[in-house]
């Protein structure tokens, strides 16, 4: 029991170890398509999502079907749902007209354009960052629902031996079936997810005029919220009085000041002729 434990672990670290080495690649941005071949994420989406369009295209209207049962309908809503071409785009197209060689290369146009033009909107170096976040997630969760599925695998494997059938063998093979499955469904989702995002570019307001913002200071000066008190309204008040007082005051002393020089001459001898009498 022991030994077959060991073995059904070595199925899984195996497993693991080709899901981490695509997370490192992902991380790293320098992804193998094949042992050659090393590509960034944007040719490994863009690999992916003609290999799923490829696969799209030959299950609907492939050469390998007859063209009375090509199920074109089918077939866009396929497109839309992974790619989210719009089926305005898509009816644009006219690919019933189209043998299926065509209706590849118009499909692949079209969604080709919507991610370039994608690329153009937000700039590549965000657009990469985006794309590893969301590839990383997806590799991550899917990875998780696998191991789950694979622990409900080995609780129920040792009934196959009843059946005359080797356990660890059965295990082997059905592991490997949802590993593959798992695989596809990082790649799809992958491609739909990247597809299906619509950036939003927020605009910022636009800077108030410098006159606009002196009268807005000047207005919170008046109590820190920008509206006038009572006590603030007294205050101006009083200043106001203040400033009228001092302006009377100022006027007496002109008028005082604009008396001709005989006036005041006469009146001083008289002020003196007062204190000797």
């Amino acid at each position: 029991m022991r030994k077959h434990l060991l073995e059904y672990d070595d199925v899984m670290n195996k497993q693991r170890e080709s899901i981490y080495t695509l997370r490192r690649e992902v991380l790293e941005g320098k992804i193998h398509l094949s042992e050659e071949e090393v590509v960034d994420t944007r040719a490994y989406l863009l690999a992916l999502a003609e290999d799923l369009l490829d696969e799209q295209v030959e299950r609907f209207a492939g050469k390998q079907v007859d063209v009375e049962e090509w199920d074109i309908e089918a077939l866009n809503r396929e497109v839309n749902r992974i790619f989210d071409v719009e089926p305005a785009q898509l009816d644009a197209l006219n690919l019933d007209d189209m043998n299926a060689d065509d209706i590849g290369d118009a499909l692949w146009s079209a969604i080709k354009a919507n991610y370039e033009a994608k690329e153009k909107l937000v700039g590549s170096d965000l657009l990469r960052r985006v794309e590893r976040d969301i590839m990383l997630q997806i590799v991550d969760q899917q990875w998780k629902d696998h191991l789950y599925s694979l622990d409900h695998l080995k609780e129920g494997i040792g009934l196959r031996g009843y059946g005359q059938r080797d356990p660890l063998v059965e295990y082997k093979r059905e592991s490997f079936d949802l590993f593959t499955d798992m695989k596809q469904r990082v790649e799809e989702e992958m491609v739909r997810y990247v597809n299906h995002l619509r950036p939003v570019m927020s605009e910022e307001a636009p800077a108030a005029p410098v006159g606009v913002r002196h009268r807005a200071r000047g207005r919170a000066r008046r109590d820190g919220r920008g509206v006038r008190t009572a006590g603030s309204r007294a205050r101006a008040h009083g200043r106001r009085r203040c400033d009228q007082d001092r302006s009377a005051r100022g006027a007496e002393g002109r008028t005082q000041r604009s008396v001709p020089l005989r006036q005041r001459e006469e009146v001083q001898e008289m002020s003196r002729s007062g204190r000797v009498s």
